[in-house]
């Protein structure tokens, strides 16, 4: 590619040898991630993969796509770009893993407004890093430069990943009894949803965000930056002694809205809300905004990241399994009779 270069194109606003350069800077990142069924390296134009299917009776693919969203804007007023590719895998790959699907690759989309290939490495990286936990292999993935489209210090990101799992292994609601329990695993933070509440609570910028909290025992970026957790293996370890019968990724929406999505149409959560205590970055949201506790758990996470359904005989070993991959977990609530509500008690 040392011949492609334009200078009208570059007079314009873009500059494709710095899409070259940022090539180069990733790639020892992307190429870090390979697993054993990819087929295709960097720069092709599409992600070659192989999965493995031994032992599988009827392998089914599943898809899942999503973004980091206003995250980013603290991301770019503390200028640390290396963790929010983290955030992108996770937010993906969190979401097949409920239907038991094992994430095999990814792929990112980076949009800005001026390709720094520096910057590029570093949220590329963040990204290899998430696939790295996640198991998955980082494929393809597509650096778009759009001057007068977005600031020139500031870029979104996007992803999208494919996982595989066998037709009879599909975790669905259909074996759900009334007594079943609710299983909590702890989150890193907030995550990646609900920064647009955060952004108003706090006003945030440079100097609150590097002002100190005690109650935090860090930085309030620090704490708002810090990575949404990734729970691929800890689950698919659950997934190999537990007949798990719900998982629920607690994301957008809170619980009011992401652990009904785990529900057939006969039953109902209660969760007890003292079952696990409360983060103190979740209480000083609160306190800070006045916001109301319903809102809060209808927006965040409230410390509890995934959530999975299982019978009560199950729940000392699930537990156990948990705590053996670093996990911290809690017996959060059970299934009840209901119409999927979900009653915060």
């Amino acid at each position: 590619m040392e011949k492609s270069y334009s200078e009208s194109y570059k007079n314009a606003g873009v500059d494709v040898t710095a899409g070259y350069r940022a090539v180069e800077l990733m790639k020892k990142h992307v190429q870090g991630t390979y697993t054993q069924g990819v087929l295709s390296d960097i720069g092709g134009f599409g992600g070659l993969f192989a999965p493995n299917i031994n032992g599988m009776r009827k392998p089914i693919l599943v898809s899942g796509t999503d973004g980091v969203g206003t995250k980013l804007k603290l991301a770019f007023l503390l200028e640390k770009h290396d963790t929010v590719g983290i955030d992108c895998v996770a937010m993906c790959v969190n979401d097949i893993i409920c239907t038991g699907a094992m994430p095999i690759f990814f792929l990112d989309y980076m949009a800005l407004g001026k390709n720094v290939p520096e910057v590029v490495e570093k949220i590329v990286k963040g990204v290899a890093d998430g696939c790295k936990m996640a198991g998955c292999a980082l494929v393809g993935g597509e650096t778009a430069e759009m001057p007068g489209f977005y600031p020139e210090d500031e870029y979104d990101l996007a992803g999208f990943c494919v996982g595989i799992v066998d037709e009879e292994k599909i975790i669905n609601s259909e074996k759900i009894n009334i007594g079943d329990k609710i299983i909590g695993i702890s989150s890193s933070g907030v995550h990646s949803n609900g920064f647009s509440l955060v952004r108003k609570v706090f006003d945030v910028n440079k100097d609150n965000l590097n002002e100190y909290r005690e109650e935090l025992g860090k930085t309030l970026g620090e704490a708002l930056l810090e990575p949404t957790k990734i729970y691929v293996k800890p689950v698919l370890k659950v997934l190999e002694e537990i007949d798990v019968k719900g998982i629920s990724h607690v994301t957008g929406g809170g619980f009011y809205e992401n652990l009904p999505r785990m529900l057939n149409e006969n039953v109902a959560i209660n969760i007890k809300k003292d079952s696990y205590e409360l983060p103190a970055l979740f209480k000083l949201i609160q306190d800070k905004g006045n916001i109301p506790e319903r809102d809060m758990y209808n927006t965040f996470n409230m410390g509890i990241g995934m959530c999975m359904i299982v019978s009560p005989n199950d729940v000392n070993q699930t537990l156990e399994i948990l705590q053996k991959q670093g996990e911290t977990a809690f017996e959060i609530g059970e299934i009840v009779k209901g119409n999927k509500e979900i009653n915060i008690i």
